[in-house]
């Protein structure tokens, strides 16, 4: 039991707002419906490639294997970018409904507007991932190593909070810039795709974005994950995904909190808490 009251109603504010968000997804649910539809189909058109390569290319690969492996970065990815984007677009959220002044003034730390605000995203992201794991598996019948389910999940437990503080980060965009500071996370998620190897291998990108890799926690989180379903578990290849991505999870999330704390600073002392973006 919580003793400190203080501390209890900085809970219960969190919880609230998870609440208010699964209320706002409830209300808009034909959005829902349709970008769930989008993922899907987004996540099929990509694993399909592994069927059309040999006929396409002429060449002879393992079929299963590569759907499995498509799959894996198709599964991760929706799971991250729902996530990303859930706590990305909070504050655009906030402003389409008119409350953005409100929520931001009201007597609770800004700890706990993030808290809620993570802690919605995770289970949305879970939710829609499952919905599109379940899609996938009726089309296909990815050969993954049943040892290896735990570890990956511990791996993208992990990940989840770097990915936590990227999208505190980008939440930080639409505060500063009213117009079209959401449109700018959507190029954020575009970078993270591109250098992360969702969907083929960093060492296929140029030497110069190779580098990018190298500070994305999707990139640790996609290489240890496939190497936990598609080969053979050991202590080190899961050292290192866990070691980078506790590192940037333990920078980036204070880092994320502090600037959107200053840019919230900066967007009530220049008057840019308007319920109109």
């Amino acid at each position: 039991m919580i003793a400190n009251p203080s501390v209890w109603r900085e809970v219960k504010a969190s919880y609230a707002l998870v609440e208010r968000n699964i209320n706002l997804s409830k209300r808009y649910w034909g959005w829902e419906v349709a970008f769930l539809v989008y993922t899907c189909a987004q996540a099929l058109a990509i694993i399909f490639i592994a069927k059309a390569v040999p006929s396409v290319a002429g060449v002879k690969v393992d079929t299963n294997r590569f759907v499995t492996y498509l799959a894996i970065g198709a599964l991760t990815w929706s799971y991250m970018a729902s996530l990303f984007m859930c706590i990305a677009e909070s504050v655009q959220w906030e402003r389409w409904e008119g409350t953005i002044e409100y929520t931001l003034m009201a007597p609770i730390t800004r700890l706990t507007y993030v808290l809620g605000s993570c802690l919605f995203a995770i289970i949305y992201g879970l939710a829609r991932t499952a919905v599109v794991l379940v899609v996938v598996i009726l089309f296909f019948h990815p050969a993954a190593n049943p040892a290896g389910f735990a570890p990956a999940a511990l791996i993208v437990g992990v990940g989840s909070v770097s990915f936590v503080g990227i999208g505190i980060m980008a939440a930080t965009l639409p505060l500063l810039f009213t117009e079209k500071g959401a449109q700018m996370t959507y190029v954020i998620e575009a970078c993270l795709l591109l250098v992360s190897g969702v969907y083929f291998p960093v060492s296929a990108l140029p030497a110069g974005l190779q580098l990018f890799s190298h500070v994305s926690p999707a990139t640790y989180i996609l290489t240890g994950a496939r190497a936990m379903l598609l080969g053979h578990i050991t202590g080190s290849a899961l050292a290192e995904s866990l070691v980078p991505l506790a590192v940037i999870g333990i920078v980036s999330v204070p880092l994320g909190v502090w600037l959107f704390a200053t840019a919230e600073h900066f967007a009530k002392r220049t008057g840019r808490l308007k319920r109109a973006g």
